[in-house]
């Protein structure tokens, strides 16, 4: 049995971070509603044909996190609909929106609003960047407020280079999964008060929270490295090199006690084991350009096939650097699951969320909703008639 079963969410965001969150809890058996605007949708629908991202016939973004919903399509700027989403609420148990603080309360749909008549409602609540201060309530992406503000922007890249541009939802998908912590810690004490609750996070404190090592170091007066390249790291053996067939890996060997020693042995330099230039970490950092060339050399003498049977047999930890249709095609992902099939007519897989319980099934993933797909469906289980529904789609309050 799921363990959401019977959780009514009513997913009233935009993007990604806020209906992400509702996305794994639609994985666990939630019934998610999403509630969109009739003219045009979720802008989200549109990210895939933004210039610069990959190109389908299909839309990826759409699919990958509007699985397992039914579409209610609302205009929330008239009375009738505005109606409509306080019904929806009064008999919901979770509520997720990331709208703008003025869109909130032009809409009548804080925590106070929707809480007065469902004590038991969590409202989950997404930010840019928090609820206070002079810039609460500033509209804010991943990349702006997750990305950049965090650090993570400024620090992830060599001296030689600038930094780059993070991959669409790179910071909305941790803060989702923030989200959906948040939500599950409301149903938890829910169970014990019968209350419902306001939870919230904003990409900005995810952002955080993923750079927070760095930025402890900074609170505690610490002295950072200069940048360097690839050629010039502190460490080679954390670097990333290329075989022969040109496959590129990544190195990541941190018992400077023992790795030296094992990456001799799997590459066939046994004798460079105890050579003073190479033989302490020290020496590595101050030698760096002279082992990375030599690793260079004899890596690129092998086929990436020979390299892993080396390292694995020897210890050496070590990972693929591949690209996103090599990942797409990755076995041990498979082997894990993370990649599902969605419940369509012709095979299609999509990425599964990353946490599971023993003895519970998660739900096979349903395609995505057009816009207002379901709206009438909804509006009778909500106990309209279908008059008033054909009404409310006349006027203009559904979209259907």
């Amino acid at each position: 049995m799921s363990i959401l079963k019977g959780i009514r969410v009513i997913d009233c965001g935009t993007y990604i971070a806020g209906p992400a969150a509702a996305t794994i809890l639609s994985d666990f058996g939630a019934d998610v509603i999403k509630v969109e605007y009739p003219r045009g949708g979720d802008p989200y629908r549109r990210l895939g044909a933004v210039p610069g991202m990959p190109v389908s016939g299909l839309n990826y973004c759409w699919i990958l996190d509007a699985r397992n919903r039914r579409s209610v399509a609302l205009d929330l700027s008239k009375e009738d609909g505005r109606a409509i989403l306080h019904r929806l609420t009064a008999a919901a148990d979770v509520f997720i929106t990331n709208y703008q603080p003025d869109l909130v309360a032009r809409f009548g749909m804080s925590y106070e609003d929707l809480s007065a008549a469902n004590p038991r409602l969590i409202y989950a609540y997404v930010t840019g960047y928090g609820e206070q201060g002079g810039e609460a309530g500033k509209p804010g992406y991943d990349t702006t407020a997750y990305w950049a503000r965090s650090g993570l922007m400024g620090l992830m890249y060599n001296s030689d280079t600038e930094p780059t541009l993070a991959p669409a939802g790179f910071g909305d998908h941790p803060t989702a999964t923030s989200l959906f912590g948040a939500i599950m810690l409301a149903l938890y004490q829910r169970e014990h008060t019968g209350k419902g609750a306001r939870v919230s996070t904003s990409l900005m404190a995810t952002g955080a929270w993923s750079n927070s090592c760095q930025i402890q170091a900074a609170h505690c007066g610490a002295e950072f490295p200069a940048r360097r390249t690839r050629s010039t790291t502190i460490n080679p053996l954390v670097n990333h090199y290329v075989t022969r067939d040109g496959f590129r890996f990544i190195l990541c060997c941190l018992d400077p006690r023992h790795d030296w020693a094992r990456l001799c042995n799997a590459l066939g330099f046994r004798e460079m084991i105890g050579n003073p230039r190479f033989h302490t970490f020290k020496a590595r950092t101050e030698h760096a350009r002279e082992l990375i060339e030599l690793l260079d050399r004899v890596i690129g003498a092998l086929d990436m096939a020979q390299c892993a049977k080396l390292f694995n047999q020897h210890g050496v930890v070590w990972g693929p650097v591949p690209s996103p249709g090599e990942v797409a095609q990755d076995e041990q992902m498979q082997a894990n699951g993370l990649y599902p099939e969605i419940d369509r007519a012709g095979p299609l897989r999509t990425v599964d969320s990353p946490m599971r319980v023993d003895g519970v099934e998660k739900r096979k993933p349903a395609m995505a909703p057009e816009i207002g797909e379901h709206s009438r469906e909804i509006l009778l289980e909500l106990g309209y008639s279908q008059e008033e529904v054909s009404t409310l789609v006349a006027g203009g309050a559904v979209g259907a």
